[in-house]
């Protein structure tokens, strides 16, 4: 995850840059920790073994992970589009097994034998938006909508601790790519009070075979000064078929945050 630290810190220089200019600029920055539960299937689907996929719960025995994430959104001035960054660690391993034999890279898997897998589904988003002109001020400061582009960028790798089927030889395989999607970025705010608000954010697109949405629901409470903690819900769909690497997969669950907004 050192292309998403790199680009937070090019963000930050730009915030320190503009502030010496005089022109006013808003920051916000939080980290928490999500619950992440798996759903769903990978699977290689190159032959000469084809159309066996692997269930994250029932075969691969993944289960829920709590996952530290972090992200940090920049108010610029003028006509310069806003920042939104997030970094979202994803990982997922278990002792599996499965009824059949199957394809993992260019080697046949014992699935009877037993095995341990692990994936890991990485990514970081860089959000460029605009709010919509002159909403909150007609709404008394009460809600607010902005509208974006958003690249997600995936660092995916699968890997596959088993036996070859026909030789019973021990083998150890990784499958990885990096995969940049381009999203559309939604985020709508209500705020009744002053110390208490309703976000929610969407990002999402479907390319060819590769779509990946992301649903974020968020209770926020403002505490005391810059303070401000949340609550909420993430939904996350994932479904990529790239280099024979075949992957459709849920991941939600609760999330709790603490951050500070200037």
């Amino acid at each position: 995850m050192k292309k998403p630290i790199t680009v937070a810190m090019l963000a930050l220089l730009l915030v320190i840059v503009t502030s010496g200019t005089g022109l006013t600029f808003g920051l916000e920055f939080a980290g928490g920790a999500w619950n992440q539960s798996p759903a769903g299937q990978l699977g290689y689907e190159e032959p000469p073994v084809t159309g066996i996929t692997l269930d994250l719960e029932q075969d691969l025995k993944y289960t829920d992970e709590w996952r530290f994430f972090g992200w940090i959104d920049i108010d610029m001035p003028l006509f310069i589009p806003n920042i939104y960054l997030m970094a979202t660690p994803v990982e997922f391993e278990g002792n599996g097994s499965k009824s059949v034999d199957f394809k993992f890279g260019d080697t046949i898997i014992n699935g009877s034998a037993g095995f341990f897998s692990k994936l890991t589904l990485n990514h970081a988003d860089i959000a460029l938006y605009y709010g919509i002109p002159l909403l909150e001020k007609a709404t008394l400061e009460t809600l607010n909508i902005d509208i974006g582009l958003n690249i997600r960028i995936y660092d995916i790798e699968a890997q596959i601790v088993g036996e070859e089927a026909s030789t019973s030889t021990p083998i150890d395989i990784t499958e990885s790519v990096t995969l940049p999607i381009p999203q559309v970025f939604l985020a709508l705010q209500f705020r009744p009070l002053d110390w208490l608000a309703l976000e929610a954010e969407g990002r999402g697109i479907s390319i060819s075979s590769n779509k990946a949405y992301s649903l974020i629901g968020r209770l926020r409470w403002n505490v005391v000064g810059p303070l401000f903690f949340t609550g909420g819900y993430r939904y996350d769909k994932i479904d990529i078929d790239e280099e024979d690497v075949r992957i459709d997969i849920d991941i939600s669950g609760p999330f709790v945050e603490a951050g500070f907004a200037f």
